[in-house]
């Protein structure tokens, strides 16, 4: 029976839950995450957890915060006034924003506070901060 081992493309089923035991993903009603294991297409700590395992396998893993979305950080928080957003733009609480920095960049905020005068924009991922646990089943090696 094969197993998987670095450098072989795996399919995975898998429920993502967070400590609070609510579901962030779920593969169930999709199709299988596929990933070349040492690609970093993954996380690191998740490409470790299906080293060794056979087709039909199972196992659950819990990957902490710093070794997937990584600290919250304040100064991916930023406020700046509600007058950068037109007056006819309807902006909301919960909002994702394509926001354009000087120099360039571009980056994906969310709207986390409205006041008259100012807006709070959140650049941190949604999962940052959180541990997360996987319950996966190895489905196919390649």
């Amino acid at each position: 029976m094969a197993h998987a081992q670095q450098g072989s493309t795996v399919s995975v089923h898998y429920i993502g839950t967070l400590d609070n035991g609510r579901i962030f993903h779920s593969t169930a009603d999709e199709e299988p995450l596929t990933f070349t294991i040492c690609r970093n297409q993954v996380f690191p700590a998740l490409e470790q957890a299906v080293i060794g395992m056979t087709v039909g396998e199972t196992a659950n893993i819990v990957i902490p915060a710093a070794e997937a979305y990584g600290p919250r950080l304040k100064e991916n928080i930023i406020r700046v006034e509600r007058t950068h957003f037109p007056a006819e733009k309807e902006i909301r609480v919960g909002q994702k924003l394509n926001i354009a920095f000087t120099g360039g960049t571009e980056r994906v905020m969310q709207i986390t506070g409205i006041t008259e005068t100012e807006v709070t924009l959140d650049g941190n991922h949604p999962l940052a901060g959180l541990d997360l646990t996987f319950a996966l089943r190895l489905d196919g090696i390649e």
